[in-house]
Parts: structure tokens; C-alpha cells; sequence
């Protein structure tokens, strides 16, 4: 199969720009910051006691956090993802690995995918491929090359339109996605997670795929990385009126919550989380998980995987005092915590 040049070098791109531009939303938040904890001052909860075991599609994680998808298949990619599985390994907590699709057009990177199933032990490791690759239809042996090369546990979907539209020479034809998605379901034996990159996922949607037999929903919604803004600074442009598309992240969790009446899935909350009060508003306002990218890659890059560590350990000690202070001993009633709008306090 030919190398096809485009792909690494738009894997290339991105990193450099997450790393090195403000691709960040400008004028829309994740919307934590629209809700405060109502404060227990009666609270009797052991905070040494706390245990933040969770079950990650029948694998327990130390933690409800997974690293999320960015990288793979690109030069420098192998490092980055050796460090990231390294991280993974000290907190037992899932990783997923970036899109795959490079993976499909040649074997040029391959080992940049592989290293993280030698390096991450037995943590769960995420397969990626695209709604786009999805949509036009893949083959068994496809299939089978993304999920053996890192032995996954799950696979993810990611959902871009946004950034397919502005991306050059993307790939906006999604007809027959959910049909594909739905054979897909029935192929293969790991659980299907829906996914977008920035957008946010409603209620809708999620029902849609849910209806189906996808096992979970990433919501990442508005509010961290804007992949348009990505997308335009690769195009050589500074603005766009898309910059600031999409759902924030609290309101698509909140919504896509209230599915849990009927269906048994896991949420994951992403999207601009960037800190342990912001995994405690997501789990409140009814996340399973929670997950980061950006902010981790960059951490990594600066400081080193030691760090790196001690940043998520720093976030989830965030978590366990805010437990303690809403009166919470377990994960279980943290997610009925009362949450307060803004509106309502002042």
C-alpha cells in the first residue's frame, strides 16, 4: 500500500499546533464554570477512605480518568506515545490512541501504535478511527489491523464534521455512518464508543447510536481544543466564525445523562477538562469518566512523565476533598450531588 504523505504530515501539524498555538475556544467555556457544589458543612465523610475504583468496560481503573486519543502515526509520534503509555501504567487508567487511519494507508508508523500496548502494561488501551473511514465502509481485515495492533479493549468513533468541513481536502461525506456503525456493533466483540473532537455530542445524537448497541459516548464537547481553530491555523488563517462551534461540555453531559433511565452505556466527559474541580463538576453533572488530551500532551512535552502523573494524582486529590466537602464517601453519590446554577446563587 503507497505511503500516503498527507495523512503523517496532518498528524505532524497537529501536534505542533497543540503544543505550540492558543487552539483553545475564545469565547465559550466547557460551562463548569456556570455551576458551584452546594457545600455540606456536616459533612462526616472520611476522606482517606475515598476509593476512586472504577469499572472500565470490565477492567478496573484506579481512577475515572482516561488519557484520550491524539496521537499515532506520525515521526516523534513514538515517543509521545511510549511516555503516554508510561503515565497510563503508574495511574492504571485507560489510553487511547489517535486516529488509525494512517494505520490503514501504509506500515510506515506502525510501531508508534504497538508501543503502547508494550509499554501500558494492562491498562485498557482505545482503538480510533473516523466517522469518515466508517462511513465509506471498512473491511474485516481493516478492522481487525486497527484492534490487533494495540491488542484494544474498545474501539472509538470519532465524530468530526466540523473539522472534515474546514480541514483541507476533508472528507465530509458521512452518509450510511450509522448503518455501518450498527454492522460494526454486530462484527466485532469490544464495546463501540462514539466520540466527537470538540463539538459535543447532544442528546439526540447519543440516543441515536445508543439505539443501536454503541456501549459509550464521549461527549468532548465545546470548551477545550478547537479543531476548527486547528484547522484554520493549517490553512494559514486566524479566524474563522466556527472557532467557537458546538455544545459545551457540561450541557451535552447533562443532557445525554438523562439517557441512563434507558440505557446501560458508559459517559465519558471531555472537552476543556482541565483540572480536578472541572472532573468533579463533569462527574457531578453525570460523567462515568472523565478524560483529557491537550492539557496532558502539553505537560508531558514540558515536564516529563513524572509530572505528568503528579498533575492527574494533583487533580483527583482536587476530587476527593471536593467529595469531602458536598458530603460524599463514594462515586455513587457524588453523581446526585446538588449542583447550583449561577443564576441561583446570585
Amino acid at each position: 500500500m503507497a505511503h500516503n504523505q498527507d495523512t503523517t504530515d496532518r498528524k505532524i501539524d497537529h501536534i505542533r499546533l497543540c503544543l505550540n498555538e492558543d487552539v483553545a475556544f475564545k469565547n465559550k467555556s466547557n460551562g463548569f464554570d456556570k455551576y458551584s457544589f452546594e457545600h455540606d458543612a456536616s459533612t462526616e465523610v472520611d476522606i482517606h477512605s475515598i476509593d476512586l475504583e472504577t469499572d472500565f468496560f470490565g477492567k478496573t481503573i484506579d481512577l475515572p480518568f482516561m488519557i484520550s486519543s491524539m496521537t499515532g502515526g506520525a515521526n516523534g509520534s513514538f515517543k509521545i506515545n511510549e511516555d503516554l503509555a508510561v503515565v497510563a501504567n503508574k495511574l492504571n487508567i485507560p489510553i487511547g490512541v489517535g486516529s488509525q487511519r494512517q494505520a490503514l494507508e501504509n506500515k510506515f508508523h506502525h510501531d508508534s501504535y504497538k508501543i503502547i500496548k508494550e509499554v501500558s502494561g494492562k491498562v485498557p488501551i482505545i482503538a480510533n478511527i473516523g466517522a469518515a473511514q466508517v462511513a465509506k465502509g471498512l473491511a474485516k481485515k481493516e478492522i481487525d489491523l486497527i484492534l490487533n495492533i494495540i491488542e484494544a479493549d474498545a474501539l472509538i468513533i470519532h465524530l468530526n464534521p466540523l473539522q472534515e468541513l474546514i480541514q483541507k481536502d476533508g472528507n465530509i461525506y458521512f452518509k450510511g455512518l450509522a448503518d455501518e456503525i450498527e454492522n460494526l456493533v454486530k462484527e466485532i466483540e469490544i464495546p463501540i464508543v462514539i466520540k466527537e473532537v470538540g463539538s459535543g455530542i447532544s442528546k439526540s445524537v447519543a440516543n441515536k447510536f445508543l439505539n443501536i448497541g454503541v456501549k459509550g459516548i464521549d461527549v468532548a464537547g465545546a470548551g477545550g481544543t478547537s479543531w476548527a481553530g486547528v484547522e484554520y491555523l493549517r490553512n494559514g488563517k486566524k479566524e474563522t466564525p466556527y472557532w467557537d462551534w458546538g455544545l459545551p461540555t457540561s450541557y451535552c453531559l447533562r443532557k445525554v445523562r438523562e439517557l441512563k433511565v434507558e440505557f446501560d452505556f458508559m459517559l465519558i466527559g471531555s472537552g476543556g477538562v482541565n483540572s480536578g474541580t472541572e472532573i468533579a463538576k463533569a462527574i457531578a453533572l453525570g460523567a462515568d469518566v472523565t478524560a483529557s488530551a491537550r492539557i496532558v500532551l502539553k505537560t508531558l512535552a514540558e515536564t516529563g512523565v513524572d509530572k505528568t502523573v503528579l498533575l492527574i494524582e494533583n487533580w483527583f486529590k482536587t476530587l476527593k476533598e471536593i467529595m469531602y466537602l458536598t458530603g460524599c464517601q463514594t462515586l455513587k453519590e457524588f453523581k446526585n450531588v446538588n449542583m447550583i446554577k449561577s443564576g441561583d446563587i446570585y
